[in-house]
């Protein structure tokens, strides 16, 4: 835990000093969310009157999609720099390397949340959730940021360039436009709703969703912690094997 806090303090500082990469994680989603809710809003059917609630759950995925790329890119600007060699010659525990950029990722994500958060009810977000509601998107956005992160991790320790460190993501942020992020699933064609109802963003943004109206959840939450859950384990172990190999 001490080798963990310590690496965790190192990262920060380094996100802290890349105000660009601030701006870039936070400023996108934000941009999002105004042009879905003022250009493309008054357009779009979404059976409900506050058009940015159903947005928010979808913007959040995709502010944290976005987020746990740096972390590919900061891990792969480790790998390059030579300064593994230097902590494994250190006595450290070798996986707090790895968990200071996990826990980084899910700081900055949280903060970059937050503000979105925030933005949101300047526009017209308003929830009726009570704390344990709230606390449990938290716990769902959480997971959901632990997973992707680890799958991070696995593309810049495997990375050979720095683009190549953080273009996993590109799909992964796709994946909320083909979901019930925006639209309801109900008005795409065959083939597209049944991949939007069956990938693991549909569940998880109508999960939220629910929560923060404080509507039944349904299967919804099974099925978002279970793709979570085991997104998670699997990138782990994934990441984990790789990084022994590299330090081997």
């Amino acid at each position: 835990m001490t080798d963990t806090t310590v690496m965790l303090g190192r990262s920060i500082k380094h996100v802290t000093r890349s105000v660009d990469t601030i701006i870039t994680v936070t400023i996108t989603p934000i941009a999002m969310l105004l042009l879905f809710r003022y250009v493309f809003g008054g357009a779009i059917q979404a059976g409900t009157d506050n058009y940015t609630n159903y947005l928010m759950p979808g913007v959040l995925l995709i502010a944290i999609a976005s987020g746990v790329s740096y972390t590919g890119f900061r891990l792969f600007s480790d790998m390059q720099s030579g300064i593994f060699e230097r902590f494994h010659s250190m006595p450290i525990t070798r996986s707090s390397v790895l968990w200071g950029h996990v826990l980084t990722s899910l700081v900055s994500n949280a903060i970059s949340a937050a503000v979105i958060v925030l933005v949101g009810l300047g526009i017209g977000f308003r929830s009726s959730a009570g704390p344990l509601a709230w606390l449990a998107v938290i716990g769902i956005l959480a997971v959901f940021t632990l997973a992707l992160t680890w799958v991070a991790v696995i593309a810049g320790l495997n990375a050979s360039t720095p683009d190549g460190a953080a273009a996993f993501s590109y799909p992964l942020v796709f994946l909320p436009f083909v979901s019930s992020a925006f639209v309801p699933t109900e008005t795409m064609p065959g083939p597209v709703r049944a991949f939007a109802e069956n990938q693991p963003v549909t569940s998880i943004v109508n999960t939220i969703r629910a929560l923060l109206e404080q509507q039944p959840v349904g299967n919804d939450i099974w099925v978002a912690l279970a793709w979570c859950a085991g997104v998670l384990v699997v990138a782990y172990g994934f990441a984990m094997l790789v990084y022994k190999r590299k330090i081997a």
